[in-house]
Parts: C-alpha cells; sequence; structure tokens
C-alpha cells in the first residue's frame, strides 16, 4: 500500500486516539477552486511515497494498547480508492474500531464510494473542501474543529 505518512499516535483528528495514515495522492480540488494555493497537506505531496504492507500496518495498530480508531488524512483517500478498500477489507478482518475518511469531496460526488462503505460498520466521513476566511467550527461527529462550514462528518454506517 502506498502512503506518504503513518502517524501512531494521534489525539487531534478524531475524538479518539487513531492511528494516521496520509494516503498518497491528491487532485488538489480546494486549491483549483480557490483559485490559489490553499491545501495544509502540500508539504506532504512532496514528500516521497513509501511502500508499506497492509498486514504491517495493521498490526502496528492492533500492537498499540492506545489507539482506537483509524484516519485517512493527509492527502485525499479517495484519489487512490483500490488502497483505501483494500485496506478497509482487510482490516475489518481483525478490527471493528471507527474508520475515519478525511475527504474534499461532496457527498454527492461520493455517492457510489458511500453505497460501497455502508457494508462495513464505524465508518465516518468528512466531507468538503477548504474554503478559505471561514470560520472554524466543532464537529459532533469527529469530536475536532473544521476549517470551513461546508466541512462536517458523518457516521456511513
Amino acid at each position: 500500500m502506498l502512503v506518504k505518512t503513518i502517524v501512531d499516535e494521534d489525539f487531534t483528528n478524531y475524538k479518539k486516539p487513531s492511528m494516521v495514515i496520509g494516503m498518497p495522492r491528491c487532485t488538489f480540488k480546494c486549491d483549483k477552486e480557490c483559485g490559489r494555493q490553499v491545501c495544509q497537506n502540500m508539504p506532504l505531496a512532496t514528500a516521497p511515497d513509501i511502500d508499506v504492507d497492509i498486514d504491517d500496518i495493521i498490526r502496528r495498530y492492533l500492537n498499540n494498547s492506545l489507539t482506537q480508531a483509524v484516519v485517512f488524512g493527509g492527502l485525499e483517500g479517495f484519489d487512490t480508492p483500490n488502497e483505501l478498500f483494500s485496506f478497509i477489507y482487510r482490516f475489518r478482518e481483525y478490527s471493528d474500531d471507527d474508520i475515519v475518511i478525511y475527504t474534499g469531496y461532496t457527498e454527492d460526488e461520493l455517492s457510489q464510494e458511500m453505497r460501497m462503505l455502508s457494508v462495513f460498520r464505524n465508518i465516518v466521513v468528512k466531507f468538503g473542501r477548504f474554503i478559505p476566511g471561514q470560520q472554524p467550527h466543532y464537529d459532533e461527529v469527529l469530536g475536532v474543529n473544521l476549517a470551513s462550514n461546508n466541512q462536517y462528518a458523518e457516521k456511513i454506517s
């Protein structure tokens, strides 16, 4: 599985202690819509890809007694759907812990993917592109502040 980064313990992206997996690709749709570079993850885009075995990632997660969720953040998980879904299928063989997917896409843009995710338990998706100049707001589902008014999370299943 290609990733940009793995953070074994994170306490900022979800209300539960999480492993964060930074995905390797993004179309930078937020930048394109704003007409300027606004992505906070741009430095991650230039980092080298890391090829890690999915089972090794899962083993790392399961061997950590603190983590209670996996968060896909950083770049765009839905821009590498095969890797995202391969991880989810495999992870569900071992754990029903929450899987959180941060995306800049809207719910309408991901209707097929949401149907596919609905067969799994405990999937949370954060929707919406970053729009500069908006006030952060607290999202009850994630338990964290999100940067733009159009961003929100939903428990898919």
